[in-house]
């Protein structure tokens, strides 16, 4: 089968075609150098780029991302980008050494290099080494974007080294975020960027000891209790029962009845319910695969799954074919399931808590 040329995305890379023999490449119309490899049983995301020494081509190489049956498109398009620039500057994405040679790892005789690690760059090397490599679902990824893309989008081309030796810059931003996003949100970002240099020293020791999150003044943080007693429920039915989306209405629901986080509800599939034992595989909950539980199920969360999966053949045929909760999103599944609270009082966790 000959190679193509589409848009990268979750969906368009579900729907390929597995070839009869061989594999055929699916390039992507937005990256270019960024593709997947489609054969007949594996999908892999894969970047290919020329390594040029002295202004001149020296090789072409190809270097695999991961399987797109077990990452995201969003996720390998942030690691193609990553690897791209390596290359293009001359540098293999799997070698730690700069263009002269010179090595950026402890003991290479770069610490101007490794002063020089930016909060970017340490993002995607903790985003590839330690998330994606261990696991880490799509919704908690999607956390630390956030954090870092948008709480800390005016530091991602500030060194590390910098934010480490200017503490007062990094408490005045987390009292900013307190002020402008609320306390939890200004604690979440800054554990993100604890979390995010503790990883870049491990390969950079000459960053100094004292984390640049060490300075912070943590806000206090109480369990949030906002779930119902059972004289709220007769009003909040009424609301659910106003929702225009029914699969929107049938996940809250189920949300209610079976007190699971509603982000492992998101990616529940048809052959993660067994009604025969009447339970439902939660396979990637909040700590990764080795977490994986069973929920039982009663009658009632039993009629919510069948009327679910029956409403998203309806609305969405091809996306019900791979998720109980379909949806018109890139994902394929519920992606966002937050409400206007004057429309829908109660969502999420507060329905856990319920």
């Amino acid at each position: 089968m000959p190679d193509i040329r589409i848009t990268l995305t979750d969906k368009t890379i579900a729907q390929l075609p597995a070839p009869k023999d061989g594999w055929y490449l699916a390039r992507d119309t937005e990256l270019k150098g960024f593709f997947v490899v489609v054969g007949k049983r594996k999908r892999t995301f894969t970047v290919q780029g020329d390594l040029r020494q002295g202004g001149k081509r020296a090789s072409s190489i190809r270097v695999s991302i991961g399987n797109a049956g077990e990452m995201s498109t969003r996720a390998a398009r942030s690691i193609a980008k990553s690897h791209l620039a390596r290359i293009s500057q001359g540098r293999h994405p799997r070698d730690d050494k700069q263009p002269d040679g010179t090595s950026i790892t402890p003991g290479g005789g770069s610490d101007c290099a490794i002063a020089g690690v930016t909060l970017r760059e340490a993002w995607q090397r903790y985003l590839e080494a330690h998330l994606i490599r261990k696991g880490r679902s799509e919704v908690t990824i999607s956390g630390y974007r956030d954090h870092v893309e948008r709480i800390f989008a005016e530091w991602l081309d500030t060194s590390l080294h910098k934010l480490a030796s200017e503490p007062a810059r990094v408490a005045k931003r987390h009292d900013d975020v307190t002020r402008e996003n609320g306390p939890y949100m200004a604690n979440g970002s800054m554990r993100t960027l604890r979390a995010i240099y503790n990883h870049a020293r491990k390969t950079n020791k000459s960053l100094p000891s004292d984390n640049p999150a060490d300075a912070v003044d943590w806000n206090e943080e109480e369990r949030r209790n906002t779930g119902m007693g059972s004289a709220d429920l007769k009003g909040w039915f009424i609301e659910l029962a106003a929702l225009e989306n029914p699969v929107r209405r049938e996940f809250h629901l189920f949300t209610l009845l079976c007190g699971s986080r509603p982000a492992a509800l998101q990616q529940i599939k048809p052959h993660h319910i067994d009604f025969w034992r009447r339970t439902l595989h939660i396979p990637k909950p909040k700590g990764g695969k080795k977490k994986a539980f069973d929920i039982p199920l009663s009658r009632q969360m039993i009629l919510c799954l069948i009327r679910a999966i029956r409403l998203g053949r309806q609305m969405y045929p091809v996306q019900a074919l791979e998720w109980v909760f379909p949806a018109d999103s890139e994902s394929g599944h519920l992606a966002e399931t937050k409400e206007d609270r004057e429309i829908l009082s109660k969502w999420g966790n507060d329905l856990r808590q319920t």
